[in-house]
């Protein structure tokens, strides 16, 4: 058993966690309503992604899939990503407790940045450069982020343009075996 299965297994026993997961109703890129639901509405996007990983990279993306919104309950609605009181925050400081992989720990603070950066060009026309610069120095395993964003962007409730957006914008910029054609759905 790898260390990040184990990690998965004390963080899915977790009574912190097991609270949050009832949590939410339907609403606009979660028409599936609670975190559990969520989850279990992803799972089999890894699944299909399973055949292009190693066994490392599907236990990171396990835990990823299990923590990236399982504090919303508790955050703070409206606050910026860096906010200790958003749900990226929450949920960080809650991996930290398990694990001191940087990059898995980066991956779930920025889950959504890649979405916040696409709204701006929707409403803005551009993004923020600076936020997008930072977002590509806090990432280390373009491979492993990219594929979380296919597996959590790949619902019924979501888009697919800004996945689009984001494989086009990282294109030449970072190292990936996942490309636009990974796209589920």
């Amino acid at each position: 058993m790898s260390d990040y299965q184990r990690t998965f297994d004390a963080i899915t026993a977790d009574p912190r966690y097991l609270a949050n997961l009832d949590w939410g109703k339907p609403r606009p890129g979660h028409p599936e309503g609670t975190v559990r639901a969520h989850i279990a509405e992803i799972e089999p996007n890894l699944e299909t992604l399973k055949p292009k990983l190693t066994d490392d990279e599907h236990w990171k993306l396990k835990l990823l899939i299990h923590t990236h919104d399982s504090f919303k309950a508790e955050a703070r609605p409206g606050v910026s990503i860096a906010d200790p009181r958003s749900h990226a925050s929450l949920a960080r400081a809650f991996l930290a407790s398990y694990t001191d992989d940087a990059d898995l720990l980066a991956m779930v603070q920025f889950h959504d940045e890649p979405f916040a950066l696409y709204r701006q060009v929707e409403f803005k026309g551009s993004y923020s450069q600076e936020r997008f610069d930072a977002l590509l120095h806090a990432i280390a395993d373009w491979n492993l982020f990219l594929a979380f964003n296919i597996i959590d962007g790949c619902t019924a409730g979501k888009s697919r343009e800004p996945l689009k957006w984001l494989f086009r914008e990282v294109a030449g910029k970072v190292e990936s075996r996942f490309t636009e054609a990974d796209i589920v759905g």
